[in-house]
């Protein structure tokens, strides 16, 4: 039988509402950035809705607590920390690319690069509260 700590409880509450204001932020600026200037920069707007996708689920699974939701928590996490890594190197050595920013262009510069520190924390916390394997 397995056991899940909850995710949401201790500090997990402070990561959780980071997680929700960032997918707060990265939702409103694509869905800025898509409907009003999307032939601007195409690619750096989807990336940007992308990240939005990956917040939310990060929030909500965050949120939620239990095996489950843990393993969503921690693909949604990993997803996010090599995204930010991804495209924040190819902000920087292909400018061209992203003629506008996205949340993780440049390691998340735009947001005093929360974006870069968020998912390792979130990682962090899903390792301390793994679920436990419970003998009988």
């Amino acid at each position: 039988m397995e056991q899940a700590r909850k995710t949401a409880t201790g500090p997990g509450r402070v990561l959780v509402a980071v997680y929700a204001i960032f997918a707060l932020a990265a939702t409103s600026r694509a869905g800025v950035q898509i409907g009003t200037k999307f032939h601007e920069a195409p690619l750096a707007y989807v990336l940007s809705a992308f990240a939005a996708v990956v917040y939310l689920l990060a929030t909500f699974a965050l949120a939620k607590g239990g095996e489950r939701w843990w393993r969503v928590a921690l693909v949604a996490c990993s997803i996010e920390f090599l995204g930010v890594l991804t495209i924040g190197t190819l902000s920087v050595f292909d400018r061209q690319a992203f003629p506008d920013a996205t949340v993780w262009s440049v390691y998340g510069q735009g947001y005093v690069f929360i974006p870069l520190v968020l998912p390792l924390v979130g990682l962090y916390w899903l390792w301390r509260t793994a679920p436990q394997r419970v003998s009988a």
